[in-house]
């Protein structure tokens, strides 16, 4: 059976919450669900905005989104909004990898994905590539077996 979206999203917020407590960082909750940000973390005084996202592997690299999207609402304005000038740090969880990812968006300015490799390219390419080892904060399993209990386990890097 497949997962609801929302719980997909609160898994990645969960572990990318383990991630950050386990780095170090103290981190907030913003109170209510009209925040374009997921979480606030500390960096010794100075607050950043971070948005929560689910990568996926595919093609050698994690993708994810840089845009939410409302074009399941009735009758929306826009159907993508990016994130640029809301928030200051994409948290990427990519459950296949069992990676975190915190990367600043200054390093992601797409307007609806991005992705980071995990394997170069095969083209050869070297400029403007975005790796997952520039990125990663810690290894986290938050998933289970079908039918057995949850558990979550972390590792730093």
């Amino acid at each position: 059976m497949r997962e609801h979206p929302k719980l997909i999203g609160d898994r990645t917020t969960l572990a990318v919450m383990l991630a950050l407590t386990d780095a170090g960082l103290d981190v907030s909750v913003p109170f209510g669900e009209n925040c374009r940000y997921d979480l606030v973390i500390d960096r010794a005084g100075q607050l950043k905005r971070v948005q929560c996202k689910t990568g996926r592997l595919r093609d050698g690299a994690v993708h994810f989104a840089t845009a939410s999207t409302y074009g399941h609402l009735p009758s929306p304005r826009e159907s993508r909004k990016d994130y640029i000038g809301q928030i200051d740090e994409f948290a990427i969880y990519c459950p296949d990898t069992e990676g975190v990812y915190l990367i600043p968006i200054e390093d992601v300015l797409a307007r609806t994905n991005a992705h980071l490799r995990v394997e170069p390219p095969l083209n050869g390419q070297r400029k403007r590539i975005r790796y997952v080892k520039d990125y990663e904060i810690a290894r986290v399993n938050c998933l289970a077996a079908e039918g057995s209990r949850r558990q979550l386990a972390i590792s730093a890097v």
